[in-house]
């Protein structure tokens, strides 16, 4: 019976992949017979729209392999002067490397921040507008997961435990002064991980903890995300999800929750919306209106650029955060060890939430200043941004205008309590991947 499953696996997986690359070949195929030159005597505009259709087609199923890049534009300093953003790693891990944006040419800040990005089905690019907003005032780190088709079974597992783990040994190595965002699914395991910290080594606790829109208690608001998690069994999700890494990759034999079956679920939720947008792209190319750098490939090289994961992690994530709630029962254990929030002592915490976040609704994150009974009520808040969808409350408009300030101000505060409180300036305008070619970006969790 195993040995079926694998090569059920193999095949479906390979099969995926197979589909995929044909559509990028049909598109690159019809791209290049729409625009052979002597088409152009016939005047009809069948032979524009099959190019047309060609290029947006290739350019999709291209991209869904395809890791993007991180396109950090340069911090404008005070005196006018232009400072190259390098990205470096600061520790390398078979699963994951910690990242340092360093701005070349500049003093250190008085801020350090580490971005704890999601493993949701895409990479931590995903929050490019997020770091792009804080460089000008930050000294910014992110964790970069890798697509675990690439990783060999010889590098063994990596589920929560292992992920909170990786989180614990990154913020431990910047130290103290760190103040943490964590951003979406990795909320509760960042809590979870501050909290190991506090108990073990009290004195690496990071200076802030701001967790913005994840599910600490997924069952204080219910969404589709939580639904779809309780109306299947884990065998059923073990069967249906979970597929074996085909031979094309480094990380073969693998079991993992593959990134196309992820996209094809994001896809599934807003279908007539994403439908459109392409179908009103290829009319754009064909009418020459297209452009490299337009709204629709911005937000799709993104949107469409997918990754797997272990199958460990996700049928671990689902079964022990949103089944059984572990984080928001205060009884999770990490290698056999208990997890007490209620060590966190002198981490100022904050939750975000969106009001119209149907990912992780309004509930589900506040959740994580009640299991907080270690921190005194003066270094807890918490903020509710009216209107503000998912994507939003980290990378969107909101973030940028009401969100982002009131965040560096919460920093500030943890840093120097006995200083006044103060509204800061906005800062520039970061760019972002722009949600309104196809409505707000599904990132979900994979569930």
């Amino acid at each position: 019976m195993a040995t079926y499953k694998g090569l059920k696996g193999i095949i479906s997986y390979d099969a995926m992949e197979t589909i995929r690359n044909t559509n990028e070949w049909m598109g690159a195929s019809a791209r290049a017979l729409g625009s052979y030159p002597a088409f152009a005597l016939i005047p009809n505009p069948m032979f524009k729209l099959m190019s047309a259709w060609g290029r947006v087609t290739e350019r999709s199923f291209a991209r869904m392999v395809i890791k993007p890049d991180w396109e950090i534009p340069a911090i404008v300093s005070e005196d006018g002067q232009d400072h190259i953003v390098y990205i470096e790693p600061e520790i390398k891990r078979p699963f994951g490397d910690l990242l340092h944006f360093r701005v070349a040419r500049r003093d250190p800040m008085p801020r350090k921040v580490l971005l704890v990005a999601p493993m949701s089905g895409h990479y931590a690019t995903l929050l490019r507008s997020t770091v792009t907003s804080l460089l000008p005032d930050c000294d910014v780190y992110i964790t970069d997961w890798h697509n675990a088709r690439d990783i060999p079974v010889s590098c063994g597992k990596f589920d929560i435990e292992d992920y909170t783990q990786y989180v614990m040994d990154f913020i431990r190595h910047l130290g103290p002064d760190t103040n943490v965002i964590a951003v979406c699914q990795p909320a509760p395991l960042t809590l979870a991980a501050t909290a190991l910290l506090a108990a073990e080594d009290p004195e690496a606790q990071p200076r802030s903890l701001i967790l913005i829109g994840g599910p600490i208690d997924p069952d204080a608001a219910a969404t589709e995300v939580t639904d779809f998690g309780n109306r299947l069994t884990m065998g059923e999700l073990d069967y249906l999800m979970i597929q074996q890494v085909g031979f094309k990759f480094r990380g073969a034999g693998r079991m993992v929750y593959p990134g196309l079956a992820q996209l094809s679920s994001f896809i599934a939720m807003n279908a007539e919306t994403h439908a459109k947008a392409f179908l009103d792209k290829i009319f754009a190319e064909a009418r020459g209106e297209g452009s490299e750098g337009d709204k629709h490939n911005r937000f799709y090289d993104e949107y469409l650029a997918v990754m797997d994961m272990t199958a460990e992690f996700y049928l671990s994530t689902v079964e022990r955060i949103f089944k059984e709630r572990e984080i928001a029962q205060n009884r999770f254990t990490v290698n056999g060890k208990t997890v007490d929030i209620g060590k966190i002592t002198n981490v100022a915490v904050m939750t975000v939430e969106g009001g119209n976040d149907d990912i992780s609704a309004p509930g589900q994150c506040v959740a994580a200043l009640d299991l907080c009974t270690g921190v005194p009520p003066k270094k807890k808040t918490q903020h509710l941004e009216p209107g503000a969808g998912h994507y939003g409350i980290f990378a969107g408009k909101s973030w940028r205008l009401n969100i982002r300030p009131l965040v560096l101000d919460f920093m500030d505060e943890a840093a120097n309590p006995a200083a006044p409180t103060r509204r800061r300036r906005k800062g520039p305008r970061p760019i972002d991947c722009d949600p309104s070619a196809a409505g707000e970006l599904d990132s979900k969790i994979a569930v």
